[in-house]
């Protein structure tokens, strides 16, 4: 019975999904991100070997690897075609990804450009919607995630959701947006609490938070531009 092992059965600190968990893809080899894809190698060697015996024999050159066809890479012991179809479409995707250009991300530094960016969500709502905003230190928007539906008041929002979201996206200001669907564009008490709560929980966390906006089909409000925040 062979002594090499497939990737699960490594000791974890040498698993390359592991390791790209804890450490990041930048932290693994080419031969490694390779393993991880085909899984395992053959009887006679690791994934990760029979990946650096394959990138040797392409100059340690992802581009030369990428021109090699299905006939090429199966020649090689642990490599059938499924595995060098796999191989192949991942050189396929990093070339596509090198073609494209960076994806836009809006600059949401303004009320009105946050207004203009959630009201065609929020502009046929019958009922309110609480959302944040997360964004950069340039107000490039990271991402935005919807974090209530239906009555908004401070006790169906919760903080503790908001925050963590913005410390796993790095965000360094948030802005708070929400819907009113009666047209009324008047901050409600429940309103005024819920800011209030979110201004001490960022602060408490040193992110910026930059506004609260509530939208409604044609008109906003502004808690920053009425410098209530």
């Amino acid at each position: 019975m062979s002594d090499k092992l497939n990737i699960n059965q490594w000791a974890e600190e040498d698993r390359p999904r592991e390791k790209m968990a804890s450490l990041g893809a930048e932290a693994l080899s080419s031969a490694e991100l390779l393993a991880i894809l085909i899984g395992s190698g053959s009887t006679k060697e690791s994934a990760v070997d029979l990946m650096k015996r394959i990138l040797n024999d392409c100059n340690n050159s992802l581009n030369t690897l990428g021109k090699k066809s299905i006939h090429d890479l199966s020649q090689y012991n642990g490599v059938g075609p499924a595995k060098a179809i796999t191989i192949l479409a991942a050189c396929e995707l990093g070339k596509r990804r090198q073609m494209e250009s960076p994806e836009e991300r809006p600059d949401l530094g303004t009320a009105t450009r946050v207004y203009n960016h959630m009201h065609p969500i929020m502009q046929d709502l019958g009922v309110e919607e609480f959302w944040v905003l997360l964004l950069n230190q340039h107000h490039r928007l990271i991402k935005k995630v919807r974090i209530a539906h239906g009555g908004i008041t401070a006790t169906t929002v919760d903080i503790r959701v908001i925050m963590r979201e913005a410390v796993l996206c790095n965000a360094t200001q948030l802005v708070a947006c929400h819907n009113h669907p009666s047209g009324n564009i008047t901050p409600s008490k429940q309103d005024n609490e819920l800011t209030i709560s979110l201004m001490q929980a960022c602060k408490l966390m040193d992110i910026h938070f930059a506004d609260h906006v509530i939208v409604t089909d044609g008109h906003y409000y502004s808690y920053h531009e009425n410098k209530k925040c």
